[in-house]
């Protein structure tokens, strides 16, 4: 590891995308504050409701996201990365935990975390290995009491939050001000002592009671203004009557006409979606450029993720939920700083999960991951390995209690994904060949062709059931977790 008075030139530190305008005197107040310890820290961003393929990095041509392309290109860039629940509550309690929402059994905003559940969370393992701990954004799980405990430094608050603190979308909008908290812990970080810090962002989330729905900072309003954001392909009416009925009068349908329902809605909303995005981007470049002026940036590990992903009309829905790649799909990076040109700027196409950031975090810091985790550590595919036994299929569920959203369970592997509508009657399943059929445009539930698969994945929806029933027993996850 290089020492901090060893920061490099200003065109190294330009070439791997950490720098956003620091000028030499913030190197040199850097190089002031000493030798750095023989330690990684750690700083995890997740966006909330941020799909796939809204970055520059992802293959968007419209949205601008340089600070994040930056962090991709010299790091790592996962093409696969998908949530096992498509909520917030229970996706970030994935994060939190490394657990399938089954093991964690967080579905719902009222549920809370055990004591002993939290205690085996990153944030709660990386305080007790003695690292200084931070949170900013939105928690996410509502019941019970926050566990500030755990946090040196906690900026955390329950519910959806407000963008703005005055009437009339006036006032500092709340992705800057979640900026302005993370530059703050960075100020208090020292070579001596590793630190770890959690973001979770409210964009770019709808502000659900505001007619306007997507609220992006006004500074941005200039963006996007002469550019036309394509429909998707199923947008179209025909693709809404494939839906179950339950999903047809669902609230993503409800959502979608408060969205999306007309040419100018959809144009509007997506501009929004994106320049709330670019609002993100701007605090992950102020958050490296505070790394940089502290000397910490060439030991800090740096992961963003988005909590699920977001459909936006495809399917003819808004929200998210379901099961569709639109819903489940979304960005993950891994930043470290300390990589190797050859690992710098890699696409990995393994399927990373959710439940894969807990243990990545800690294995990157050092910190023996529980073997209670079911997640993977993606930290042998970012230094460049090639893992024979690497996941080739996963469960999906989401089993949140809710009126108007159906339950959905699944298996989606490397080439095919299978969900079914609980509670439909008659039985209402879903099957795609995602190697020739990205968009989920034919379902062969019922072609008769690939009967032979569609009960293969029922078969394998089973044995997934079969195992988290014994891991509740006490069994070991890596002796239980199903293979293809």
């Amino acid at each position: 590891m290089a020492d901090c008075d060893k920061v490099g030139d200003m065109a190294s530190l330009s070439r791997r995308g950490l720098l956003a305008g620091a000028a030499a005197p913030a190197l040199l107040a850097a190089r002031a504050l000493g030798q750095r310890k023989a330690h990684t820290n750690v700083v995890f961003l997740l966006g909330d409701d941020h799909r796939w393929d809204a970055l520059g990095c992802m293959g968007n041509r419209i949205i601008q996201t340089p600070h994040l392309d930056r962090l991709a290109g010299s790091g790592t860039r996962f093409d696969n990365a998908f949530v096992t629940t498509a909520i917030c509550v229970t996706s970030r309690a994935s994060f939190f935990t490394g657990l399938y929402a089954r093991s964690h059994g967080i579905h719902a905003f009222r549920d809370s975390f055990a004591p002993a559940l939290f205690s085996k969370s990153y944030p709660a393992l990386l305080k007790q290995a003695g690292f200084r701990n931070g949170f900013v954004g939105k928690w996410g799980i509502d019941g019970g009491k926050m566990p500030v405990e755990a946090f040196d430094y906690f900026k955390g608050f329950r519910g959806q939050g407000k963008y703005f603190p005055e009437p009339g979308h006036k006032g500092k909008h709340l992705t800057e001000t979640m900026g302005d908290q993370m530059v703050e812990f960075v100020q208090g970080c020292t070579a001596d002592q590793p630190f770890h810090l959690s973001v979770s962002f409210k964009a770019p989330h709808v502000q659900d009671e505001d007619p306007l729905q997507f609220l992006a900072d006004p500074r941005h309003a200039h963006l996007y203004k002469d550019v036309e954001i394509p429909l998707p392909e199923t947008a179209d009416d025909r693709f809404v009557s494939q839906l179950p009925m339950s999903v047809q009068g669902s609230e993503a349908r409800r959502r979608w006409a408060v969205r999306f329902s007309t040419p100018e809605l959809y144009q509007r909303s997506v501009k929004n979606y994106y320049r709330m995005i670019t609002g993100i981007d701007d605090q992950v470049g102020r958050l490296t450029e505070a790394l940089e002026q502290r000397g910490l940036a060439e030991n800090t590990v740096i992961v963003y993720a988005g909590d699920n992903g977001f459909y936006l009309a495809e399917h003819g829905m808004a929200g998210k939920w379901f099961m569709h790649e639109e819903s489940i799909r979304v960005p993950l990076i891994v930043h470290d700083p300390r990589a190797p040109e050859a690992q710098r700027g890699q696409a990995r196409q393994e399927m990373a999960l959710n439940i894969d950031v807990a243990p990545t975090l800690l294995e990157f810091a050092g910190v023996n991951p529980p073997a209670s985790m079911q997640g993977r550590s993606v930290l042998p595919l970012v230094r460049g390995a090639h893992v024979d036994d690497w996941r080739r299929e996963w469960f999906y569920e989401h089993l949140f209690e809710h009126d108007w959203i159906p339950k959905t369970e699944g298996v989606r592997t490397t080439e095919w994904k299978y969900t079914e509508y609980l509670g439909e009657d008659p039985r209402f399943e879903e099957l795609f060949h995602l190697a020739t059929d990205q968009k989920e445009v034919r379902n062969l539930a019922k072609d008769p062709q690939h009967a032979g698969m569609l009960e293969r994945l029922r078969g394998r929806r089973q044995t997934w059931l079969q195992a988290f029933s014994k891991w509740t027993q006490g069994s070991n996850w890596a002796q239980l977790e199903p293979r293809v």
